[in-house]
């Protein structure tokens, strides 16, 4: 107990230093130094899938990363990457573009203008589109759908939001993106209020220099506009082979991310604290061997998808596990006591135990500052620690009355439907 006490303060220290956003050249700015051997910056753009205006456009723009710029050419940028001794990498959400350069104290300058001449300067040639981007694009895809997991979240989105944040991170097979439409995407997403700095291992003042030289150019051109996210639910059933069973049973809110739902997400998450152990949870018990159900919390910045992967060798198991998962999730909303201070506490330490890492300190603060709200761990963990049992019983309440989201991958002949499930 006294460990993870220690953990969870040492995590606020870290978010804390975080909490103080600088607006460098009219970029958002928040660096941490906290004595790490190697330093990290990402240029997080609020340009994920949900704001492209083409399926598949902000896909190709994450695979243009690092390509040629004015300043350099892909190879070269690869090349002078590996002489540093530097990683770079790129990611897409459904609302953030996150590109990153992790690279060896001191290096800080050459990386901080390879990150910003993608942004300021990229060429989008439409040979590295048909040669690499596109490609890459379709690799990624391919892996999407042969994990039934990623498929049945992801077809979850469609079903749950259809616009917006149910469009796909993926580029579907077929799709036809050029060159210039990546461009006039970009030339609408790529500008300094729709762009935050972050950085890990690095001195904020330093940080800040760089980044005042380097996007002094960056366009002054406003956030894209997206309406705002309506829950609409559904059902979907999609026949594969060779794969687990797979059934994907969600249910969606909109408005902000709420603590409670974290909070529903721990109570009902059946991984154990003691390995090999089967664990508290009200699922734990009634699972099948051989079956796995994990709880999926995706908050997003006006809505939230909560949902319970289950997968299992064969049909039969998947139904049984289902049903347990569904009977917890409708009597979840009674838990009280000592149950629910578990899950607070299990909550907390998921939050707290996030900003050990980069990518999870990324996700947990970068879309705070990049929305300008304060960018500190305490804030999470305080909400946490105010969730009450009426409270609970509400959030859970009122996300029950919504429609279904239900996606079943496999031998759809024999996976369950809904109404088999008790929803």
């Amino acid at each position: 107990m006294l460990a993870a006490r220690a953990s969870a303060r040492s995590a606020s220290r870290l978010a804390r230093s975080f909490a103080t956003v600088v607006d460098t050249a009219g970029v958002k700015v928040a660096a941490a130094d906290n004595g790490e051997a190697t330093s990290a910056v990402t240029f997080l753009v609020k340009a994920g899938s949900r704001f492209e205006p083409k399926a598949g456009v902000a896909h190709a723009l994450k695979n243009y990363a690092f390509k040629s710029t004015s300043k350099r050419s892909g190879l070269a940028t690869v090349r002078e990457a590996e002489l540093y001794g530097g990683v770079l990498s790129s990611s897409l959400s459904r609302e953030h573009l996150a590109v990153t350069a992790e690279f060896l104290r001191g290096d800080e300058s050459f990386f901080v203008d390879v990150l910003s001449s993608f942004l300021t300067s990229a060429k989008f040639t439409r040979h590295e589109l048909d040669e690499y981007v596109v490609p890459v694009c379709e690799a990624e895809a391919a892996a999407a759908l042969a994990s039934p997991a990623t498929r049945a979240i992801d077809l979850a989105h469609t079903l749950a939001f259809r616009s917006g944040l149910g469009s796909s991170i993926f580029t579907s097979p077929g799709q036809h993106v050029s060159a210039t439409d990546v461009e006039a995407f970009a030339s609408n997403v790529f500008g300094k209020a729709n762009v935050a700095v972050l950085g890990t291992g690095i001195d904020p003042a330093t940080l800040q220099a760089l980044v005042e030289k380097s996007l002094a150019s960056l366009s002054g051109a406003g956030a894209p506009v997206a309406s705002a996210s309506k829950y609409f639910g559904g059902e979907t059933r999609i026949e594969a082979h060779g794969s687990p069973e797979t059934v994907f049973i969600s249910f969606g809110a909109t408005g902000a991310p709420s603590a409670e739902l974290a909070v529903l997400s721990a109570y009902l998450d059946p991984t154990p604290s003691v390995k090999w152990a089967q664990g508290l949870s009200p699922i734990s018990s009634q699972v099948p061997a051989g079956a796995y159900v994990k709880t999926v919390l995706l908050p997003y910045s006006d809505a939230t998808l909560f949902g319970l992967l289950v997968q299992a060798p064969s049909a039969e198991a998947v139904k049984t596990a289902g049903k347990a998962a569904v009977s917890a999730l409708k009597e979840a909303g009674a838990a009280k006591g000592e149950d629910l201070q578990r899950a607070i506490a299990k909550a907390k330490f998921a939050a707290s135990s996030a900003v050990d890492g980069r990518e999870g300190l990324l996700t947990l603060l970068g879309s705070k500052i990049l929305a300008g709200s304060e960018a500190s761990l305490d804030n999470t963990l305080s909400a946490l620690e105010k969730v009450n049992t009426s409270a609970f019983s509400k959030a859970t309440s009122e996300l029950l009355k919504g429609k279904p989201t239900f996606v079943a991958i496999g031998d759809i002949k024999s996976l369950p439907y809904q109404d088999e499930l008790g929803l």
